[in-house]
């Protein structure tokens, strides 16, 4: 049965092959192929496929004689595409698990030109729920820090490029205000190299070999550490969102966003409305509740990258980064109109509203302080209009922007093309985000195409392909000049080490062994698409 079986599933992808070299496919000739499907999956066994094609063929009218393109017979087919993945790959329904938040994850950044100690312990790492981001150059790590933001930098010491110190400095000196832990690593366990790393400012020294449980426990601690000094320092005691220590350095993300993308960020003022009147007629204890409801509705409301501010006494200030004056006035507007049907009990019920005034930070170059006073000029013309609104500066640009995120799908195999496709076109994009995503079936062709040039670029690169495999495809895409418009995950086979290895080398962003989880994959499409956007 198992020899019916793969030549069943061998003649669905060859199928699927046929039909992607044609500009269209006739309802009879896909309405047949299901039918044979229906009968045939069952019969061998494939009870599952078998009652998906069912499913489906009680919905099409055997008569229609339409010609269907790729799009609309992927997606009438996409159920059995999928299953069939499943099958072949041996995996449980992935969909009925349920993760923990992307941004509940604690991110490293691991820097070490040992790819095999990359490998092992980022499989060590993420089997306890870690992200872990896979660095074996260390210029590419001081890069792409800001897009990382890690909770803890793992450093080794003694690189071929560089050393670890050199990129330790970097880390202190870059970001003085930002508490971001690291941990140097070494088979160099000699005192004065210890002295040296906590001289420049290290957290900790682990030597080479260690315990992996120990070291677990111990970047553990320094994560902890990370919340706790937050808290105190950076952190406003009574609503739990950042103070206005940390504007300087939320700043700093604005200008490193603009430097390598040229995209423009927002910076929003917001004041409760008459919020004298609820101190006044129900206690100062009311107030704080109103505070405090406030900043968390902010909190649920904003996305993972924007900064929330308590600025002083009943204000607020929100960094929208990589966002537009347009898309921030926007996304603000529907804010208020939610916020305005909160009702606080306290004991008698009442609502709150909420000005906001806005400006476009298109110059980085000028100090905060700037786009703070002309964010603050909205807000005040829209109190002395009557408040609960929102108002864009009318220095800001009036032209709405859009930003768009290119996602290649590489890999000569029509069942992964699909089912990536699909999970991408599912996932949900920012507000000023769309993704424009194309399939190719090899590396030359998508190196021969102008349609991923000058927008950013998440490219989804199988490691073994014809005529141009995919580490040909990495180099040449971090050749080029505008290689940081290029996030690639590499999708590699679990016995090829000297291909992860290469990746690494090469730098990819991240890779995945097949056979994946199509959950673990959805979750680390979010994560690198969060970190583009």
């Amino acid at each position: 049965m198992e020899k019916y079986q793969k030549h069943f599933l061998n003649n669905f992808r060859k199928k699927l092959e046929k039909w992607e070299a044609e500009p269209e496919v006739s309802h009879t000739e896909l309405y047949r192929f299901v039918h044979s499907l229906a009968g045939t999956a069952s019969t061998l066994g494939l009870d599952h496929i078998g009652g998906l094609a069912r499913k489906l063929m009680d919905t099409m009218d055997e008569r229609d004689d339409r010609m269907l393109a790729i799009a609309e017979w992927r997606t009438m087919l996409f159920d059995i595409i999928e299953a069939y993945y499943q099958l072949e790959e041996g995996e449980a329904d992935a969909r009925l698990g349920m993760r923990e938040k992307d941004g509940d994850k604690p991110v490293l950044l691991l820097v070490d030109d040992d790819t095999s100690f990359l490998m092992y312990m980022k499989e060590q790492l993420e089997n306890i729920g870690w992200y872990v981001v896979p660095v074996a150059n260390p210029q590419k790590a001081v890069m792409s820090f800001y897009d990382v933001r890690p909770d803890c930098a793992i450093i080794d010491i003694y690189m071929d490029e560089t050393d670890g110190f050199e990129v330790l400095d970097f880390f202190k000196q870059k970001l003085k205000q930002q508490f971001i832990p690291t941990v140097m690593v070494s088979v160099d366990d000699r005192k004065e190299t210890r002295m040296k790393c906590y001289e420049l400012g290290a957290d900790d020294f682990i030597p080479k070999p260690f315990d992996i449980d120990e070291f677990i426990v111990r970047v553990k601690r320094q994560i902890e550490r990370k919340k706790q000094i937050e808290e105190l320092v950076l952190i406003d005691e009574l609503t739990h969102v950042y103070n206005r220590k940390y504007l300087t350095q939320a700043y700093d993300q604005v200008k490193s966003i603009w430097q390598r993308r040229k995209e423009t960020s927002s910076i929003a003022v917001l004041d409760i409305d008459h919020f004298k009147q609820v101190n006044d007629q129900y206690g100062h204890l009311a107030g704080d509740k109103v505070l405090t409801e406030f900043a968390s509705f902010l909190k649920k409301n904003t996305r993972g990258q924007d900064v929330i501010v308590r600025y002083g006494g009943e204000e607020f200030v929100v960094l929208c980064l990589s966002t537009t004056g347009q898309d921030a006035h926007t996304f603000l507007d529907r804010c208020r109109q939610e916020f305005s049907r909160h009702i606080f009990n306290e004991p008698d019920a009442f609502t709150c509203t909420f000005s906001a005034g806005i400006a476009e930070i298109t110059d980085p170059s000028k100090p905060m302080d700037e786009w703070l006073r002309l964010a603050d000029q909205a807000l005040y013309e829209v109190k002395e209009n009557g408040r609960n609104s929102v108002k864009l500066d009318s220095e800001s640009t009036d032209i709405q922007h859009m930003k768009t995120i290119k996602v290649a799908i590489v890999d000569d195999d029509p069942i992964i093309r699909t089912v990536m496709r699909d999970i991408v076109s599912k996932l949900p994009s920012e507000q000023d985000v769309q993704y424009d995503i194309q399939s190719f079936n090899d590396g030359a062709s998508f190196m021969e195409s102008d349609w991923h040039l000058e927008s950013l670029c998440l490219v989804i690169l199988d490691g073994v392909m014809p005529k141009m495999d995919g580490l040909e495809v990495l180099e040449r895409l971090r050749s080029r000049n505008d290689a940081d418009r290029y996030k690639v995950l590499m999708l590699t086979s679990r016995s090829s080490e000297k291909d992860i290895s290469r990746s690494l080398q090469l730098g990819a962003d991240d890779y995945m062994t097949k056979p994946f989880k199509l959950l673990e994959l959805e979750a680390r499409l979010r994560q690198i698409l969060k970190r583009m956007g």
